[in-house]
């Protein structure tokens, strides 16, 4: 998503110039799109409705103003869309298309709709339009690469309008008149000048003014290189920067010349900072990031980079927190300076360091919410002072400003190659840290994405163990989704790489996994085989309560298929096991659930009593709720042994326990077993195993 800037000429400004600032010439431009939207389309004109939203598109060079007008045109359009306005980017700035899949899903989550983990771009894609059918809104699609990504996101309905930004046409998307974008003109061109210069400058030499804006051929972006250039230096005059530029020949864009110019004077410290602001995740820097990335301190950082701003080679972000964005059009220029200039093994190093500070932040960020616990409380103490966050709520709002430049900072890692260790790390430490601040179910999409990128490193590597949790942990995200054939099939994938590996802990998950998909999809007897071969590895190494568990989902299992016999049996090794363990809470519910099969069987007495002992074991473990349901169990058992008023007294207990909260419901008695839930593994559900001790 990209946020509403306000914008000159075609130039984002930020601070109090954005607060004073206008939009500077494009009025024919202007007047062509408003006129485009009253156009009647082909359509209309052939007598028929509409079937898809109107597209507007401007096409344009980077630095040529484009996004900026899209802005002003959505600015002086807006009110008319009574559902507001939506903004997505389709381009990387380094000019990789963004995957529709991101795009629509980054839609989805700003008209606050919610979609699975793991859909796929045609579930996102038609969810999105589902959600917009009924709407009407204005949508900006930033930097579109291609049509088939603009096609992708256009809603089927004529009450919304999307306008998109690209350097070219789109060809395949019909009845779309591109607005193509030259420069500005000289009157406009001189006044962007001026924003920057101050208007005396301009006015002691405006023939001086309008060769600069004539050398930088009306291109929003030159010119404010140029006026930046010209703020920092009262005494330098208009004509002088002119005559250099003039100096250097047509090689190159004017955007290039300048920018050359700009850079050559920059101090040796900052112009390599800059040229490394081009490794930065999705164009996005903070101080942190440029401190990591040049070896140099966070506050020195945070001093360069709002120097670069005032100069025109950055964009400050709107952001509780210092954050920036490199524009894109000077991403290649960068890049190539970077490559030129900088030894590879010196570009490695410095990625290196950006994603080592990412991922002790990271660290950081986690270790703040765990205040009951000693050690983290230790490491935490141990960080140095810049990295430590002085409260969760801080470390929370971090993470969240910035969400999409570590999303990108994973992708990158695991771009690389070079980095799989790290990439490693660095993921496990966003997971952990995502699951702790926003929980996993509000976290499930990235996290999808996240183990992922997991896989392609273990499968790259040849890493069996990671390949297993990896799989694990995106079977478990299907799972949640209702995607139970793909889980299943990623849970046997996992068995053969946790076999592989050897990893009793990987393979015994699985297997437990395996049983839960089949008990989902309803095959009982191969949930009950699968769940023995788990009880089985857990005997053989001993793991009591792990064992004790499995008894009672080989029981559930069973009590699904109607082998009562069995059930029970299993039920009472699962109460017998918890027991042993000292666990008291799940000895309780596993005899409430044994007390449940007996009533199914058709033993009402020994349910009874199973139950009345289940209350006490509930008694102890001050499980008030378990107590609660209990008690209504034993009143529905009451009621079928012909004593309405002993259930009676029981049900007014389960209320006092509970208080307003079951006052008045009327419980329906139990016909089937309650639908037991996928294997948990909640505490292990975003796992990233690592042979690196810092995880």
């Amino acid at each position: 998503m990209t946020d509403q800037a306000v914008d000159t000429g075609g130039v984002r400004l930020s601070g109090d110039a954005a607060a004073e600032s206008r939009f500077l010439g494009r009025t024919r431009e202007l007047k062509e799109l408003r006129a485009d939207i009253e156009r009647a389309g082909l359509d209309t004109l052939a007598g028929r409705k509409a079937p898809r939203a109107r597209v507007l598109l401007i096409a344009g060079k980077p630095g040529s103003g484009r996004t900026a007008l899209a802005e002003e045109l959505v600015r002086q359009v807006a009110d008319r869309y009574r559902d507001g306005v939506l903004r997505a980017r389709l381009g990387e700035p380094d000019g990789t298309p963004v995957p529709v899949e991101r795009a629509a899903r980054e839609l989805l989550t700003a008209l606050d709709v919610s979609a699975p983990a793991g859909a796929d771009e045609d579930d996102l894609t038609e969810t999105l339009r589902e959600a917009l059918a009924d709407r009407r809104m204005l949508i900006l699609l930033d930097d579109a690469a291609t049509a088939e990504q603009v096609d992708a996101l256009l809603p089927d309905t004529p009450e919304c309008l999307v306008v998109a930004v690209s350097g070219g046409p789109l060809t395949g998307i019909s009845d779309v008149r591109p607005c193509t974008l030259g420069g500005l003109d000289t009157k406009s061109a001189v006044d962007l000048l001026s924003r920057h210069t101050g208007s005396v400058r301009i006015t002691v030499d405006p023939r001086a003014a309008e060769g600069l804006a004539e050398e930088c051929q009306g291109q929003p972006a030159a010119l404010m290189l140029a006026g930046g250039w010209l703020a920092a230096r009262p005494k330098a005059a208009v004509s002088d920067l002119a005559k250099q530029l003039r100096a250097e020949g047509d090689e190159g864009t004017p955007l290039s010349r300048v920018f050359r110019f700009v850079y050559a004077a920059l101090p040796t410290p900052a112009a390599r900072i800059l040229r490394l602001l081009s490794l930065a995740p999705a164009g996005l820097v903070d101080p942190q990031t440029a401190s990591a990335l040049a070896g140099c301190s966070v506050s020195g950082a945070r001093t360069t980079l709002d120097d670069f701003v005032a100069l025109g080679l950055l964009h400050a972000v709107d952001s509780p927190l210092p954050q920036y964005e490199v524009p894109g059009c000077l991403h290649p220029l960068l890049k190539a300076l970077a490559e030129s200039q900088d030894r590879p093994a010196e570009l490695q190093l410095a990625r290196a360091r950006m994603l080592e500070r990412t991922l002790r932040l990271l660290q950081s960020c986690r270790a703040i919410t765990e205040t009951d616990s000693p050690e983290a409380r230790q490491k935490l103490l141990a960080m140095p002072q810049a990295l430590r966050f002085p409260n969760p709520r801080a470390a929370a709002e971090w993470l969240s400003v910035r969400r999409p430049a570590l999303l990108a900072a994973a992708r990158l890692a695991v771009a690389d190659g070079e980095l799989d260790t790290l990439a490693r790390r660095l993921m496990s430490q966003l997971v952990r840290a995502m699951v702790a601040h926003f929980g996993t179910q509000a976290a499930a999409p990235d996290l999808y994405g996240i183990h992922r990128l997991v896989l392609d490193v273990a499968e790259r590597r040849g890493l069996p163990r990671e390949k297993a949790a990896a799989l694990l942990n995106l079977a478990d995200l299907d799972a949640r989704t209702g995607r139970t054939q793909d889980a299943l099939a990623r849970y046997r994938a996992a068995l053969d790489a946790g076999r592989e590996a050897n990893d009793p802990y990987a393979t015994g998950r699985a297997m437990e996994s395996v049983g839960g998909a089949h008990l989902e999809t309803g095959d009982y007897d191969r949930a009950a085989d699968w769940f023995g071969r788990a009880l089985a590895q857990r005997l053989a190494r001993d793991e009591r309560a792990d064992a004790a568990r499995l008894y009672g989902r080989i029981a559930a299992a069973h009590t699904y298929a109607g082998r009562y016999g069995e059930a029970l049996r299993n039920w009472r090794a699962a109460a017998a096991g918890h027991r042993k363990n000292g666990d008291v809470a799940s000895h309780a519910r596993a005899l409430s659930e044994l007390a449940r099969v007996q009533e199914y069987a058709g033993r009402p007495e020994e349910s009874l009593r199973t139950c009345q002992e289940a209350v006490e074991w509930a008694r102890r473990a001050e499980d008030v709720r378990l107590q609660a349901a209990l008690q209504l169990r034993l009143a529905d058992t009451l009621d079928h042994l012909g004593d309405p008023t002993a259930a009676a007294l029981h049900r007014g207990t389960a209320e006092r326990l509970l208080g307003e909260e079951l006052s008045g419901a009327e419980p329906e008695p139990e016909t089937q077993p309650e639908t037991p839930d996928l294997p948990e593994h909640d505490a292990n559900a975003c796992e990233i195993r690592s042979t690196s001790a810092e995880d």
